[in-house]
């Protein structure tokens, strides 16, 4: 058995069959590999919130190319109309500090009753709905960290703006161009989605309908394949990613974490681990990287259960191949 098929099966083994479906990647010095099972292999999935690590991507090469700076505001580059969201500054939303909500004010309770009913999916505004809604926002405690998915939204659109075009096609020019990552894309609707789409499922297997929408694409709706989470892995390792600085931490945030742009980092044994995870109506995802070592791991699965302690405990491994302590169990 090769060296790839016994990380299959160890997967195999640790998602157990709560995941039948899933695209793992992986990178080391021994090398990098990229796998599926239950899937085919030019499979795209959604990353859920991994989303957001993306838009720091885009933050820091954004600020690399001087388009905007850490005080440019929601105002300056959005029909806010002088809302309550128009005042708050880029880094603020690029590291959870605004004082934002999780989500800008709609019918969610409804929505996710329907998502757990039917498998609906709950975001369904564009961008100007989505805006106009932001109008109503209540901001409370600017400055403490405060996790939101809104903050987010409104920032990957922000900096489409301050480029004179859409996320969408932001994140095609900036990263999928540069790195090659020809099966990631944010579709903004169902119609969007490519052949190979993977439907995910709740915890109980039922079909749940892909968060498609304009509006969440910046926090929680790109797709990526097996193929470019080895690639984006790889790629933010080595430092070439663009933007790659959004992963170095800048203040404090939740616990004994810190945050770059968007990024997390934490050190539960004194050894740096940078990371996000993602959770959707029918997918979970999580990308952790040991830097230090040149380990990292990129994990998704079709199925809305977390998968966060598996990515990390094959990352502890291959740490730890690569010379590098232990850092997970």
């Amino acid at each position: 058995m090769t060296g790839v098929d016994q990380v299959r099966v160890r997967t195999e083994g640790l998602l157990g069959r709560r995941h039948p479906r899933w695209a793992l990647a992986w990178c080391s010095p021994a090398g990098d590999h990229a796998v599926t099972s239950g899937v085919v292999e030019r499979a795209d999935l959604e990353i859920g919130s991994v989303s957001k690590g993306l838009t720091g991507l885009l933050y820091a090469d954004a600020l690399a190319r001087a388009e905007v700076s850490p005080t440019t505001t929601v105002g300056d580059l959005l029909a806010v109309d002088g809302g309550p969201v128009a005042p708050l500054t880029l880094a603020d939303l690029a590291t959870h500090t605004s004082g934002l909500p999780r989500l800008w004010p709609a019918p969610f309770l409804r929505r996710t009753w329907q998502l757990w009913r039917v498998g609906s999916n709950p975001y369904r505004e564009d961008l100007p709905e989505m805006l106009a809604a932001c109008r109503r926002v209540r901001v409370r405690r600017p400055g403490r960290p405060a996790y939101s998915n809104l903050g987010f939204c409104l920032l990957g659109h922000a900096l489409a703006a301050a480029a004179d075009t859409t996320y969408d096609a932001l994140l095609a020019q900036r990263l999928v161009g540069p790195l090659g990552l020809a099966g990631t894309y944010a579709p903004y609707r169902p119609d969007d989605l490519r052949p190979d789409a993977v439907t995910g499922s709740s915890r109980r297997g039922r079909p749940r309908a892909p968060w498609a929408a304009e509006s969440l694409a910046p926090a929680g709706g790109v797709r990526m394949t097996a193929a470019d989470l080895r690639r984006l892995v790889r790629a933010l390792l080595d430092g070439t990613a663009p933007g790659v600085a959004a992963l170095d931490p800048v203040s404090d945030f939740t616990g004994r974490t810190r945050i770059g742009a968007g990024w997390i980092t934490m050190a539960p044994r004194g050894r740096p681990l940078v990371w996000h995870n993602g959770m959707t109506g029918g997918h979970s995802a999580c990308v952790a990287l040991d830097r230090a070592s040149g380990a990292g791991v990129a994990l998704v699965s079709a199925t809305a259960h977390t998968v966060d302690p598996v990515a990390f405990r094959l990352l502890a491994q291959l740490s730890d191949a690569a010379g590098g302590p232990q850092t997970a169990e």
